[in-house]
């Protein structure tokens, strides 16, 4: 069962860089604006890095988000996931990879980027036995989004949180582990914890150039964390096996080549006892 987006789409500023379009650029997708490319191309001039190269961090990234809901949902039985900084969609939506392995599966998509907002329709297309829906809305505010979740799943069931290439763009003044914990504590025993964040443990010169490369009109900035900063938002939980790690050591497809360089997003999934 699929569920209508929920508000009227808004103005969308094309002369702002926004998060979401540079990251779609940077994936390779076409929802973005000359503005967020610009913004894009400045970010790899200060790293050093080529486009390609980026892409292949980014869709690393991706990739982990994948298998992290493809175990979930095959796995530990996991049938509810709510996905915050949902981004652009692509052809890999979180319900396309939970609905392939969990027909029955439910999902609810949270963003308040108006770009997000106006492609989401194709976010809430879900198989019968299923449901997806989208939440316009502030998910530095865990009380009311988990509120308007509750019309879509069960909250008084095992939930998994997604927060994928999102809590690097949480400055550290908004209390990201205070927002982490109001999702994870509100739920029960048995809801997961999905992460990705940028870090500047690897490729340190790089990753801190990044850091202070976004353009002062942007409504986004990189804050780097380290792998104990990371692994806090894992407090009180069960981590699965290997740990936090980088994007590209979780439980992979296949083994990376002896010769590649770690990419410079940890990750880790954490259980609720």
């Amino acid at each position: 069962m699929s569920r209508p987006v929920d508000r009227e789409f808004p103005e969308i500023d094309t002369n702002v860089a926004h998060a979401a379009r540079v990251y779609d650029y940077l994936l390779g997708g076409t929802h973005n604006f000359a503005v967020d490319r610009a913004a894009a191309h400045a970010q790899l001039e200060a790293m050093g890095q080529e486009l390609e190269e980026s892409r292949a961090d980014i869709r690393a990234n991706r990739s982990f988000l994948g298998r992290a809901v493809r175990y979930l949902a095959t796995e530990v039985g996991v049938r509810q996931f709510l996905d915050l900084g949902t981004g652009i969609p692509n052809e890999d939506n979180v319900h396309a990879v939970a609905q392939e392995a969990a027909p029955d599966a439910r999902i609810v998509y949270v963003d308040n980027d108006p770009v997000v907002l106006a492609h989401a329709h194709t976010l809430v297309k879900s198989t019968p036995e299923g449901a997806a829906a989208y939440i316009d809305g502030d998910l530095t505010d865990p009380p009311t989004v988990l509120k308007r979740a509750g019309a879509t799943l069960d909250l008084t069931r095992p939930v998994a949180v997604l927060l994928v290439s999102l809590l690097h763009l949480v400055p550290d003044e908004a209390d990201p582990y205070r927002i982490v914990a109001g999702y994870v504590d509100a739920l029960p025993s048995g809801s997961y914890l999905v992460v990705t964040q940028l870090t500047k443990d690897i490729r340190p010169e790089a990753m801190a150039r990044l850091e202070q490369s976004a353009p002062p009109d942007a409504r986004y900035a990189f804050v780097m964390r380290s792998h104990a900063e990371v692994s806090r938002f894992f407090a009180g939980l069960e981590l699965v096996e290997p740990g936090v790690v980088t994007v590209d050591a979780w439980h992979p497809d296949e083994p990376a080549p002896a010769d590649a360089d770690p990419i410079p997003f940890y990750c880790g999934v954490g259980r609720k006892p």
